[in-house]
């Protein structure tokens, strides 16, 4: 038995939000501010809660905008008009469950509003709406609140000492104010079972009543992200768990033997110190007789030791570090982050525990653990370690032995499900890719959630496996972090990689509005790949710009080894290569760049396509049919060499010659990557092309050393003897706005 789904409807980002949950580990992740702390909250309200804990600030901005312009309307709506707004105005959370044959169904079935032996889902239905009677009394008593709100505000009313304007000493208040010290009058909790449609896969949505408790069917408990964890000399965190975890343990069948070892010895001990205490207070008892009117032999007073084994346990247990020359060391001297992952590991442990429930009760059917942000306080490592465990540590889920009515032992199990949020990088790179539920912000007031497999299908159905084998290799063990980036700039090679953080410094430098560098932009190295992330970039959802070449060439007769016999085909139709040429050579036509003509649908003969294309006619965005098509209000630019100074290079150290002759030609400046025969040729003929193609023994090296001989002008602006290609300035131009 499973949670499948849950679905949310007008609590806080979670407008109109489904997440779907595999069968043991769940990860959510997203950027900051994407609704992963209020998937736990919700849950935590309406599942743990009998009264309500909703405050005003968690109904939706929208939905709340849409109850103002309702209450405030002149008109009121009928019964029958307020049923067709919807069945259940507020915030409401869906549970769909999945049962099996296998499944104990004792409680489920109480909840089961179909018979269909085919129908294997139930729906556990919560909300906190408003019904037509709390509309109506909303609406009467806010519109007398109004009428209040408008006396007072004239009341106040008085000349303005600095001019004949009247003005009110008093703010009136509005329907925020009302709203927010008088909606729990109007919107009550309700709880109930809700039927599943099986030919729509849908929830058949109907007005539910009820106060149900579906404690046994269902517990659900946490792990917050912000954890009392220290390394103060002070701090006892981890000490004060292991009381914590015994607590737990103590009712439990399976550890009733080592209890009652652990009864027996202190029993023995409260022997001893009963005779020991005697001697201690001897004096003192004495003493208390001569008080109180107390005769001798009429009322004796003795002090017995009465050792608790959870007060023993709470105070007196200390977690020490093995040290390795055997000496121990109290859990400070530790560092955080381990600190903090073992007590993760001890609040797991207490939580499971607590989902056995008390001595005589079974388990619930479904148990379900949320851990809130493992990252918090815990170094790369131990996030690695923490993920790579995870499954290994809960997945023996719920185990607990219970006697019958004729004293037969028999062992409950129940199978954890749990869900993990997290912003971090080093998390993701260590997980399964099937498990991950990204949530993506459509607006300021919307969140949604995508499957990450449902990538993969996507790939599967154009025949693309290999690229989607390629992508998953690559994000994990070098770009995870582009799952939590607000702008992604995908790049061909070492040279851009190198150079952009400074060619971002320039700009910012020349337009301080917005930097880049203060923005959180990941710079991505694809090679002539970035088409492989077309799926991905459309799936995040992200603002990216791909910076590559247009790659222009034509085609020449392929010679034999005398250099003068052309070469033929096996069919004696000629045989032609490739040459490589600026884009503006005469004989230029066509382009090599698999990206550009996968972007814009072209073929290798549309160069002047390419040539002719506005940087308005080159953002992208994907139309219903999954294709990318020219728009401007797309949130995908892909730039290339443009025309420049007369010129248009082919490729970036082509471009940046042409514009920076100058800058390379010095002989001041040293560029030992560039081949002394051809820089000395481009002094003389300032021709980028062929110092580009021949005269780069290594491109990272050129790319280090423009860094090495960039230097300062008169105002302090780095890297002001050079200048960034108009193709690349241009982009980045375009990714520095919102």
């Amino acid at each position: 038995m499973k949670i499948k789904q849950i679905q949310v409807d007008n609590y806080r980002l979670l407008q109109n939000f489904k997440l779907d949950l595999e069968d043991e580990l769940s990860l959510v992740l997203g950027k900051n501010n994407t609704g992963k702390t209020s998937i736990l909250s919700v849950l935590e309200k309406f599942i743990n809660s009998e009264k309500s804990k909703f405050t005003s600030e968690d109904f939706n901005l929208v939905f709340k905008n849409g109850l103002e312009d309702l209450i405030k309307n002149s008109v009121e709506k009928t019964e029958e008009e307020f049923k067709e707004l919807g069945k259940d105005l507020g915030i409401k959370l869906r549970l769909v469950i999945e049962y099996f044959d296998n499944d104990d169904l004792s409680n489920i079935c109480n909840v089961m509003m179909n018979l269909d032996p085919d129908n294997n889902k139930v729906v556990l239905g919560f909300n906190f709406v408003i019904n037509f009677d709390g509309y109506r009394k909303f609406r009467k008593e806010y519109s007398e609140f109004e009428k209040k709100e408008k006396l007072k505000f004239e009341k106040g009313k008085i000349k303005s000492e600095d001019s004949e304007e009247v003005i009110s000493t008093y703010s009136q208040r509005g329907f925020n104010e009302f709203f927010k010290q008088n909606f729990t009058e109007y919107f009550k909790l309700y709880k109930g079972p809700l039927e599943w449609d099986l030919m729509k896969n849908e929830i058949i949505e109907s007005t539910i009543v009820g106060a149900e408790n579906f404690k046994d069917i269902l517990n659900f408990k946490s792990i917050k992200a912000k954890r009392d964890v220290n390394n103060k000399e002070t701090d006892k965190t981890l000490s004060k768990q292991t009381s914590e975890i015994y607590k737990r343990e103590e009712t439990s069948e399976e550890q009733k033997e080592k209890i009652e070892k652990f009864t027996d010895e202190l029993s023995s001990t409260d022997k001893t110190l009963t005779g020991i205490y005697a001697d201690i207070f001897k004096a003192v008892i004495s003493d208390i007789k001569k008080f109180g009117g107390l005769q001798e032999n009429e009322t004796n007073i003795e002090i017995f030791s009465t050792l608790q084994q959870r007060e023993l346990l709470e105070g007196n247990t200390t977690v020490m570090y093995s040290h390795e020359n055997s000496d121990k060391l109290p859990e400070h001297h530790n560092g955080l982050g381990y600190m903090n992952l073992i007590s993760l590991i001890f609040e797991i442990k207490i939580q499971v525990e607590e989902f056995k429930r008390g001595k005589l009760e079974k388990p619930s059917d479904i148990n379900l653990l949320f851990i809130e942000e493992p990252e918090a306080h815990t170094h790369p490592q131990m996030q690695y370690v923490f993920i790579k465990n995870i499954k290994e540590l809960l997945k023996g889920g719920i185990n607990k032995k219970l006697k019958n009515d004729e004293g037969e032992e028999k062992i409950i199990q129940r199978e954890l499900q749990y869900i993990v949020s997290t912003h971090s990088s080093h998390i993701v790179a260590e997980s399964k890719f099937d498990d991950i539920k990204y949530l993506k912000k459509l607006n300021k007031n919307e969140v949604i959630s995508k499957n990450l497999k449902d990538l993969e299908k996507e790939y599967n159905e154009k025949g693309q496996q290999q690229n989607y084998k390629f992508l998953k290799q690559y994000l994990t063990l070098n770009r995870a972090e582009l799952f939590f980036t607000d702008k992604a700039i995908f790049i061909e090679g070492d040279t851009e990689r190198i150079l952009l953080p400074a060619m971002m410094k320039k700009i910012d430098g020349e337009y301080p509005e917005n930097k880049l560098l203060s923005q959180n932009i990941s710079i991505v190295e694809v090679g002539a790949y970035s088409h492989i992330f077309e799926k991905f970039i459309d799936f995040i959802g992200m603002k990216s710009l791909i910076i590559t070449d247009i790659d222009s060439y034509y085609l020449v007769p392929a010679m034999e080894k005398d250099k003068t016999t052309p070469k033929k085909k096996a069919n004696g139709e000629p045989e032609f290569k490739t040459q490589k040429c600026p884009a503006n050579a005469p004989n230029s036509d066509k382009t090599s760049n698999h990206s550009l003509l996968f972007f814009y649908g072209k073929t290798c003969d549309d160069l002047i396509y390419f040539k002719e294309l506005l940087l308005e006619s080159k953002t992208l965005i994907k139309d219903k049919n999954k294709e990318w098509k020219v728009d401007k209000k797309g949130k995908l630019l892909i730039v290339y060499q443009t025309e420049e100074l007369g010129y248009h290079a082919r490729s970036f150290e082509d471009a940046f010659f042409k514009l920076n002759e100058d800058f390379i030609s010095n002989s001041c400046n040293e560029f030992e990557s560039l081949t002394n025969k051809w820089i000395e040729k481009f002094r003389i003929d300032k021709d980028p092309f062929q110092l580009a193609e021949k005269g780069v023994n290594s491109k990272p090296s050129l790319a280090i050393e423009i860094l090495r001989n960039s230097a300062s002008d008169a105002s302090g602006n780095e890297y002001s003897n050079w200048q960034i290609p108009a193709y690349i300035k241009e982009g980045l131009l375009w990714l520095k706005e919102d």
